[in-house]
């Protein structure tokens, strides 16, 4: 009997120490640990400093209602997108809703477990680095890109470079899409090279660099 009581101690200790090895290993580090807070929290610090900015009259920052509406309802920081100006262009008219443009842009999400500086989920460019002298720009049509990107696009003219804080509202909101999870805030560096009214056919582009200005040929 004093044997049985011996070996059942054993048996349950082996069980209790394998339950805890598997609980151990099936640990796993949570890439975007409390997001959605995280996310909102961080659009509204910027929204907020981006309005203080401008209130200044500085023309760095730019706070921008979503395209679409005209209204006096959407008044709320995710009815926005935030734009922080890193180069002005010398174009005057800016792209309309069905146009077609050629960008150089780079998306990325906030800062991460794993991604200290944001996943960047989609850029134009090839190099690990941007470079305007031999980078060839991408072709979007406006109205096929997320609302927030868009409303950029109606706003940008030929040669801004813009950081573009899009909250996820005007993303791809609370189910987010493929690498990119629900209430995201997205982070673009876009730069308007082009763009062309509708039934006008987008040439294939072949440019040269001129100091920091591309020209279409």
């Amino acid at each position: 009997m004093k044997k049985y009581h011996i070996l059942y101690i054993m048996l349950l200790a082996m069980t209790i120490t394998g339950l805890s090895s598997c609980s151990e290993n099936s640990n796993t580090v949570e890439e975007y640990p409390n997001w959605k807070a995280t996310n909102e929290s961080k659009f509204n610090s910027i929204y907020a400093e981006a309005v203080k900015y401008v209130a200044s009259g500085s023309d760095s920052w730019k706070v921008i209602k979503e395209w679409s509406y005209q209204d006096s309802i959407h008044n709320n920081p995710e009815d926005y997108i935030v734009a922080q100006v890193i180069t002005k262009g010398s174009g005057t008219i800016s792209p309309i809703y069905s146009d077609s443009v050629r960008v150089h842009y780079e998306g990325r999400l906030l800062p991460s477990t794993s991604y200290s500086e944001g996943y960047v989920f989609n850029k134009s460019w090839s190099t690990d680095e941007y470079n305007p002298s031999t980078n060839v720009p991408t072709k979007l049509a406006v109205s096929n890109v997320v609302d927030g990107f868009s409303t950029a696009l109606q706003n940008m003219h030929i040669g801004d470079r813009w950081r573009v804080y899009i909250p996820y509202q005007l993303g791809y909101g609370s189910a987010g899409t493929t690498g990119i999870p629900g209430y995201s805030t997205l982070v673009f560096d876009i730069t308007l090279v082009s763009y062309y009214h509708v039934n006008v056919t987008v040439p294939d582009f072949k440019a040269k660099s001129t100091g920091n200005t591309w020209i279409d040929k």
